[in-house]
């Protein structure tokens, strides 16, 4: 099981990272704070000071066919933020 399934690389993740070294991920749905921690340590070299989740339920969508009305959902996940130390950053454009 691979804990850390991607960075969100957003515009306020942005801003959260310069002001607040603040970083957000999309995590494995069973994974608990420790493995999350644990696991940015080992991948990025940081210490993380405080480790924030959430959980998304996917979003209902309806569309309308030749058959009828058809309803789906989109993907639930898991959201982390992850603060690190103050003089510690996480460069994701690094290996590009």
């Amino acid at each position: 099981m691979e804990v850390l399934q991607r960075p969100i690389i957003t515009e306020k993740m942005s801003k959260k990272g310069d002001a607040l070294n603040q970083y957000g991920f999309i995590v494995e749905k069973t994974a608990d704070k420790d493995q999350i921690k644990k696991a940015v340590e080992e991948m990025y070299g940081v210490t993380v000071l405080a480790v924030n989740t959430m959980r998304y339920d996917g979003k209902l969508k309806l569309r309308n066919t030749k058959q009828g009305l058809t309803v789906g959902r989109t993907n639930a996940y898991k959201k982390a933020i992850v603060t690190v130390q103050k003089d510690q950053k996480i460069d994701f454009y690094s290996n590009i």
